[in-house]
């Protein structure tokens, strides 16, 4: 490790703490849907959009209501891109002549750029049109980003509001956030990558001729804009397939410290915009500590891990940190720090390749999934993962003094706890039984790359990033196969909507609920030892998926031995 290191680790933190009250100031405008200073710009777009599609933004809905409208809204897109995908051969925009994708590989990224998750079972230079890229999936890089945060403005309101029925308009949410937040940002940013370097063209390729005089063909696209929102959106699907480990991506190291902030920057304002929105800033800042004790404990394990190097290239000799798999423009430090981000957030995109980490240095990327990834989170996703998680604290706290538990003036009784693990649950479920189906089944077994712990460890990477909805992959695994493309995408499917239900029945249980103020016996959540006591009880819970798919390594190694199929 060196001092250069630490000084971009927290040189970084630092920024994004600057960062969080203006963002969650402009978040809290929209989320009271008072009009910004963009409104005289965008307002009338806003409003035909509203009469166009016979839409009352005024019209407030019930939890029920939210939720079918949300899911409804995904499916169709979801259709739409898996048409997009599949007729690519007859659409324009396709200077390379590209073919259709297969029923299998459409239907996978179909669901993966529907829930956020934008893994990507193909190399996109090579498989997707300008057209497909743009209309097909850049399209959801907005909208999956819009709906996370729209949802986050649900539960706030459930927090905040007294004796309602209603937790806000699900079309008026997304299309302020779109408006307001995610397109103006992404303007500046995509123009600040093109003046960087990031290709922005509807040109295929480009033919050249290389320093040993043999030419190479080199694909371009329309880059800059999806490098944009697929950073700011935590969505992390990358154009070419070395996602932001290529140069035409991610150009240099002032380029990269952007990606970084901008993967973060509107989950850090989320948690200023709730404590605004609960009438206490305090309660915002507590999360955020939370976050980051979590945050750089997993990066100083990485960072220190992947300095330290291999220890069996330094028994024959060969000294120095572990660069296999990293970008020598970017270094350790830079690709540590990465790794923690995308997979903190529900990102995915990646820098270095998690799959040539060392054994500590690639476990945290796993853990931070695990974890729910509620460090940070993606956008919306992860503060409203990290609320229930809350709720489960507070539900301890009060065991342990022995009354009803309160959370920012809400009773928190049966019901909400009983929601709460019912969404925390299906993150351990449904990754340590794919996992261990596939470790025995002859289809799974035939994905990894590698031998050994190794191969079990892609196999349960693939399942982790997809129930995460993160989409970094530990890339030994050959997914693009029937059988890898349909059990991952019913998993991104769970992992994204068994969550978001419970969480919308739990907002709408809480806004019909009175105000209960603070009283001597009320659990303080704003210090020290709320903090702790959420990340212990985070640490514990993720532990559930943690150990047991610890467990299964050796099992399914000894069951794939007595079935004759070995890792």
């Amino acid at each position: 490790m060196t001092f250069e290191g630490w000084i971009l680790i927290l040189g970084f933190v630092g920024i994004l703490l600057a960062l969080t009250k203006p963002v969650g100031m402009w978040l809290f405008a929209l989320y009271e849907g008072r009009r910004t200073p963009i409104h005289a710009i965008l307002g009338p777009v806003e409003t035909g959009f509203y009469k166009l599609s016979g839409i009352d933004p005024k019209q407030e809905q019930g939890w029920r209501r939210y939720a079918l409208h949300m899911i409804m809204f995904n499916a169709m897109l979801m259709a739409l891109t898996y048409a997009v995908l599949r007729l690519q051969g007859v659409l324009p925009g396709n200077p390379q002549g590209l073919a259709g994708l297969s029923p299998h590989l459409a239907f996978n990224t179909a669901i993966s750029f529907t829930t956020n998750t934008n893994w990507q079972s193909y190399g996109g230079e090579s498989t997707m049109s300008n057209f497909s890229q743009m209309f097909g999936l850049t399209i959801h890089n907005f909208l999956s980003a819009a709906t996370g945060i729209a949802l986050a403005f649900a539960l706030f309101r459930g927090f905040a509001r007294r004796s309602s029925a209603t937790i806000g308009n699900f079309w008026a949410d997304m299309m302020r956030v779109t408006l307001y937040v995610l397109l103006p940002i992404c303007v500046v940013v995509t123009l600040f990558y093109i003046a960087s370097g990031v290709p922005q063209t509807m040109a295929g390729t480009v033919d050249i001729s290389t320093l040993e005089g043999l030419k190479q063909t080199l694909v371009l696209g329309p880059v800059a804009s999806q490098e944009a929102i697929k950073m700011l959106g935590t969505n992390g699907g990358g154009f070419f397939n070395a996602n932001s480990a290529h140069p035409f991506e991610n150009p240099t190291a002032l380029v990269n410290l952007v990606q970084m902030l901008s993967i973060f920057l509107i989950g850090f304002g989320l948690t200023w915009t709730f404590g605004k929105a609960v009438g206490n800033t305090r309660q915002g800042w507590a999360i955020l500590s939370a976050m980051l004790v979590l945050f750089l404990a997993g990066v100083t394990v990485t960072y220190w891990q992947e300095a330290a190097g291999n220890p069996i290239l330094h028994n024959i000799g060969v000294a120095g940190g572990n660069m296999e798999g990293k970008e020598v423009r970017f270094g350790i430090a830079a690709s540590a720090l990465f790794s923690v981000v995308t997979t903190a957030a529900s990102c995915g995109a990646v820098n270095a390749m998690h799959d040539s980490f060392t054994a500590l240095g690639g476990m945290i990327p796993l853990l931070n999934i695990q974890l729910g990834e509620v460090v940070i989170g993606g956008v919306g996703a992860g503060i409203y993962g990290f609320l229930l998680f809350a709720i489960l604290a507070v539900f301890v706290a009060g065991l342990m003094v022995g009354r009803t538990p309160e959370y920012v003036g809400k009773k928190i009784e049966a019901r909400e706890v009983k929601l709460a693990v019912l969404a925390i649950a299906i993150l351990p479920l449904v990754i340590v039984g794919f996992t261990a189906l596939s470790a025995v089944l002859p289809d799974g077994l035939a994905g990894p790359l590698n031998k050994g712990p190794h191969g079990f460890s892609e196999i349960l990477y693939a399942f982790t990033s997809a129930v995460g909805n993160n989409g970094s992959a530990f890339a030994g695994l050959t997914a693009n196969t029937p059988y890898y493309n349909g059990l991952l995408g019913v998993a991104m499917w769970l992992g994204r909507f068994f969550i978001i239900v419970p969480m919308l029945a739990i907002a709408g249980g809480l806004a019909a609920k009175k105000y209960t103020p603070e009283s001597s016996g009320s659990f303080p959540t704003t210090g020290a030892l709320w903090v702790g006591l959420l990340v212990g009880i985070i640490l514990i819970v993720g532990g559930l998926t943690f150990l047991p798919s610890l467990a299964l390594g050796p099992i399914a190694d000894h069951l794939a031995m007595i079935s004759g199929k070995t890792f």
